[in-house]
């Protein structure tokens, strides 16, 4: 079985899609979980009630760094207490976005260090966005370590290699999106390739990103399962041995997510 781990169930639910509909698809493509992740703390009630709509569905709080200015100024402890629900394993997403910079960078910046200590606490892994800042992502993320660790990963991966040997190092993730499987991303598999296999995970970022041979389409957790592909092609091994890999790092990681709620 896959896991998912990281879609946005509540923007298909916002477009009319059948989630019924959506979760059954991707059990009988293989992928067991997902993992729905939450953007701005105004709506995480929603995406709270999706994750208690679906055994196999958790997800997480958060507030994306596009809404970092936008939305309420979030604390480290109120983060800490909308994670304590049973359903919530994770702290985010967050971090920095210097490409579209909808929030100012001091607001973006503050928000992630406010995660990051909410991750500290609960020992819920960090779900970290970042787009056109390695640099200032890797200075907070050190800074921050340098207090005490915290488990976490960088969603979609779409940075330098030198990123993710950075992340790495500081025992995070690599989840890799369906970016990996366009023709253009000749540098970013090249990236990929360098990571060891015990710390990559897969993702479809639904409803964004498409994989090949889906691109065009609206993204959904079934097809994980085209990115899961490349990715073993990319590694080298059995499609199946990526699977099994990929979803015990998952595993690893969000330690708070009851195995046994995988979809059979």
């Amino acid at each position: 079985m896959l896991i998912d781990s990281h879609c946005h169930l509540d923007y298909l639910d916002r477009d009319g899609v059948d989630l019924d509909e959506v979760v059954a698809r991707a059990g009988r493509a293989g992928v067991g979980l997902m993992v729905t992740i939450c953007t701005k703390v105004t709506e995480f009630p929603a995406i709270l009630a999706i994750a208690e709509r679906f055994p196999n569905v958790y997800c997480s709080v958060g507030i994306h760094p596009h809404e970092a200015e936008s939305e309420p100024e979030v604390t480290a402890d109120r983060l800490v207490e909308l994670a304590r629900h049973p359903k919530v394993v994770g702290i985010g997403e967050t971090g920095l976005d210097y490409f579209y910079e909808h929030s100012p960078r001091e607001a973006q910046q503050k928000s992630f260090r406010a995660h990051i200590a909410a991750s500290r606490e609960t020992g819920l892994p960090l779900i970290v966005h970042t787009r056109d800042a390695d640099e200032d992502t890797i200075a907070i993320m050190r800074d921050e370590y340098g207090k005490g660790a915290y488990p976490g990963l960088i969603h979609c991966f779409s940075s330098s290699a030198w990123l993710a040997r950075e992340a790495v190092s500081m025992g995070f993730g690599i989840s890799v999106s369906g970016i990996v499987t366009f023709k253009t991303a000749d540098a970013l598999r090249d990236a990929v390739a360098e990571v060891a296999m015990d710390k990559l995970l897969v993702e479809t970022d639904a409803p964004y990103l498409a994989p090949v041979p889906k691109r065009g389409k609206q993204n959904e957790p079934a097809f994980v399962v085209h990115t899961a592909e490349r990715l073993a092609e990319l590694k080298g091994v059995a499609t199946s041995e990526l699977e099994q890999k990929t979803t015990e790092n998952f595993l690893s990681l969000f330690k708070k997510v009851d195995p046994s709620a995988i979809a059979a």
